[in-house]
């Protein structure tokens, strides 16, 4: 995607074009920060056309990973040996 002008509207075709390639990406996996940074325009900017176009966002920080008894052992690892 080209970088898009900062501070000027985007609207109609372009809107809905760039819109569309956003909501594509994003359920594709890349970040709401990358499209930022890739097309010049501001974090809320891409959130808020995502959010036009009903996206379910994800829920932030990536996978988890399972917490850890005091004794080292995961918690699920603890109840499955009880």
């Amino acid at each position: 995607m080209n970088r898009l002008s900062k501070g000027k509207r985007v609207s109609g075709e372009l809107r809905n074009e760039v819109q569309q390639s956003f909501v594509e990406r994003y359920e594709a996996g890349e970040s709401i920060r990358s499209l930022a940074a890739e097309c010049g325009r501001s974090y809320g900017f891409v959130q808020g056309l995502l959010k036009d176009a009903g996206v379910t966002f994800r829920q932030r920080g990536g996978a988890r990973s399972p917490k850890k008894d005091t004794d080292g052992e995961s918690a699920a690892a603890s109840m499955a040996a009880s």
